[in-house]
């Protein structure tokens, strides 16, 4: 997301001297990406951040494939994913791949005990159920039903939830997340066809910075294993920092949907993007307009990227039998579209209240032993003619 910004107290000039009002040094570090070249930001700690007392734990978390080469639609029932207390164990993996890992997480606790840093990948959670704050060593974001938080790598945070029933969908990208190019001008401001603009992309409000040394246990994401450190210096010792590698969100419910005459094609859903995929909203919208038009997508095949739709709310009108929680994989190669009926539905209709995420990845995806233990089991079956 390039764009500025800053938050406490910074000195006038960076690499210099900045002390506190007692004369205590604050220690500068840079928080950047693809080495010297991407997004950074500099911090200023009242700790030194580099102070590890101890490597605890490591242990592995890396996904295991059940169907490495799947080529069968699949229907997900999302919700009947376990609920668990602990924040991380709650994160169920089900689908994967060299660029990019999919779960679905439903804590029942807000994550206090220890604090987390994925280094492996940026991660976008889209908040289906639940409400609270995400707590960042960058500052704090309250989030609700509809926003996406984005995280970049590095940025060690907790979570804190209003209550015990929350449903999570998080994609981790391997790759920076950016806000699409074709959305911004050659200075990175957003442009008047956007969908969204710099005012929906809230950056952290609020600073903690706690001045502190002890012991504080802090759980590291790396080449999928999990490294529990304990650090002398509380994670949270910013007093300030600038730049343009920080979390926001964004909430779906800002996403302003582009319509016309006929249907549109899925890249007009577009709202974040990768190297290697890109994450689209289905919002509440009118329809084509044109006297014929046919308002169901047409069929079609997605030759280079397997399809992941995670219905969130609404009637989706191209699919029969879809709740809320549910999630589609396409899987390139096969054609998908309109389900039997739909498509003739569909016709003369004004309007859709749908409400849905997609990712669209370009190397296949693997599925996990916790995808197959919610899948329907009949839905690339679904499009069969029942009495032909």
């Amino acid at each position: 997301m390039p764009r500025y910004h800053k938050l406490g107290d910074i000195p006038s000039k960076r690499h210099t001297v900045f002390k506190s009002k007692e004369g205590n040094f604050y220690y500068e570090e840079l928080f950047g990406t693809i080495g010297f070249d991407g997004m950074s930001s500099l911090m200023y700690h009242t700790q030194r951040p580099t102070q590890v007392k101890e490597i605890i734990n490591t242990y592995s978390v890396s996904p295991k494939a059940a169907v490495e080469n799947n080529m069968k639609s699949m229907m997900l029932i999302g919700f009947n994913v376990k609920q668990e207390s602990d924040y991380l164990k709650s994160r169920k993996i089900i689908l994967f791949n060299n660029n990019c890992q999919i779960s679905l997480a439903s804590p029942t606790s807000s994550l206090k005990e220890y604090f987390y840093k994925n280094t492996d990948s940026d991660e976008v959670i889209f908040i289906h159920k639940g409400s609270g704050k995400l707590r960042t060593l960058l500052g704090n974001i309250d989030f609700e039903y509809g926003d996406y938080l984005v995280i970049p790598r590095g940025v060690i945070y907790q979570i804190e939830f209003n209550d015990d029933n929350n449903r999570l969908f998080i994609v981790e990208s391997k790759s920076p997340v950016y806000t699409p190019k074709r959305y911004r001008n050659w200075f990175g401001q957003h442009l008047e066809s956007s969908p969204y603009c710099e005012r929906d992309l809230h950056p952290p409000t609020e600073l903690e910075t706690y001045d502190k040394l002890g012991d504080f246990l802090l759980k590291i994401k790396k080449d999928d294993s999990i490294h529990e450190c304990n650090y002398a210096a509380h994670p949270f010792s910013v007093v300030g920092w600038d730049g343009y590698n920080y979390p926001y969100k964004f909430s779906i419910h800002d996403f302003e949907p582009i319509t016309g005459r006929v249907h549109q094609p899925p890249p007009v859903h577009q709202t974040f993007e990768t190297n290697n995929f890109v994450i689209c909203s289905f919002v509440p919208r009118l329809y084509d307009y044109h006297p014929n038009a046919i308002p169901a997508p047409y069929n079609h095949s997605n030759i280079d990227s397997d399809e992941v739709i995670y219905y969130v709310d609404g009637d989706f009108m191209s699919r029969n039998n879809v709740n809320e929680g549910y999630i589609s994989l396409h899987p390139a190669g096969i054609p998908h579209g309109p389900h039997p009926g739909s498509m003739e539905k569909s016709i003369g209709k004004k309007e859709t209240k749908e409400l849905a995420v997609m990712v669209d990845t370009f190397q296949p995806l693997m599925v996990t032993d916790n995808a197959l233990k919610i899948d329907d089991g009949k839905y690339y079956k679904s499009w069969l003619e029942k009495n032909k």
